[in-house]
């Protein structure tokens, strides 16, 4: 039961990352790589923060903003000096590594004795206290915890999708489904991407600052592969909603996270050797990938050998 909540919660603090993705890569149409830096600079900043002595939510809200920043320099190079998006978002992602080791001042640094944004969640139930589940047995604590960030990812989701019904947030799709239209309409594009990429990262650090305080440490490496791990949070939860609305996109993010997370997690505890993970996380967005064609495919097939038959 504690590897299911555990699992839970890190699917959905991670769908804050998923959340990031859906912008750059389906909203704006940009392929941003920042991802993988933003996300650790998120958690270092909020370490690194809490570490001296500053509320927890003061520097979870700092480490939002400080990843809006890395985006908008993305924007900038992308859309400003006309550097190809691509190679701007590993431009960034290269330099925020250096920049995440100045932050902590060392590779990692631990939390388990600091208070955190859960801190007073946890801390509303004893350490030992146990709830009956039926036929298992969960400690309070943690399904306190996995509540308040159920309520709090359904809150920034809501607010996302209110957000991209406003003018603004129209423009912002817009600017990504059709960029001569929306010139025509005298929107200026490029404030438009560097505005969703610095909305997408500050979502992508948010999800590590909170991840940092979950777990109990930040690590310089945690970014390593979390884009890969978003892109295919956003291909499944596109495969189980089947609809292109922004709320049902955003939805779709949370349920493909989640169901991300728990895929890994039973690998790992069918004695997955962890040094293999990338690998079998590179293989399930393979899966994720390939699998919606291929079904759809043998659909068309049988529907096919259906209308044959039936002459």
């Amino acid at each position: 039961m504690t590897l299911l909540i555990g699992s839970l919660t890190m699917g959905m603090i991670l769908a804050l990352l998923a959340f990031g993705v859906l912008i750059s890569f389906r909203i704006l149409a940009f392929r941003d790589l920042t991802v993988d830096g933003s996300i650790a600079l998120g958690g270092s900043v909020a370490a690194a923060l809490i570490v001296s002595g500053v509320s927890p939510l003061a520097a979870t809200a700092i480490a939002a903003v400080c990843g809006g920043i890395a985006g908008a320099i993305t924007g900038v190079l992308a859309t400003r000096f006309r550097i190809n998006g691509l190679l701007a978002g590993i431009l960034v992602m290269t330099a925020l590594y250096s920049v995440n080791l100045r932050v902590m001042g060392r590779s990692n640094i631990p939390l388990m004795n600091q208070k955190t944004v859960l801190s007073p969640i946890q801390a509303m139930a004893g350490v030992d206290d146990r709830l009956n589940l039926g036929l298992w047995t969960a400690q309070t604590q943690d399904l306190y915890t996995l509540i308040t960030i159920v309520l709090a990812t359904i809150a920034v989701a809501v607010t996302l999708t209110l957000y991209f019904r406003t003018q603004l947030g129209l423009a912002m799709r817009a600017a990504g489904d059709n960029i001569d239209m929306i010139r025509a309409l005298g929107v200026d594009v490029g404030w438009m991407t560097t505005l969703g990429l610095a909305l997408a990262n500050s979502l992508v650090a948010l999800a590590g600052a909170l991840l940092v305080q979950y777990q109990g440490f930040a690590d310089v490496q945690m970014g390593i592969g979390m884009v890969v791990w978003g892109f295919a949070s956003v291909i499944i939860g596109e495969s189980l909603v089947r609809g292109r609305s922004v709320g049902l996109l955003i939805g779709g993010a949370i349920m493909g996270s989640v169901l991300f997370r728990l895929l890994v997690a039973i690998a790992l505890r069918w004695g997955l050797n962890p040094n293999d993970l990338k690998l079998v996380t590179a293989l399930f967005v393979l899966g994720a990938l390939v699998l919606p064609d291929v079904l759809a495919r043998l659909k068309s097939r049988n529907v096919q050998s259906r209308k044959a038959a039936s002459r």
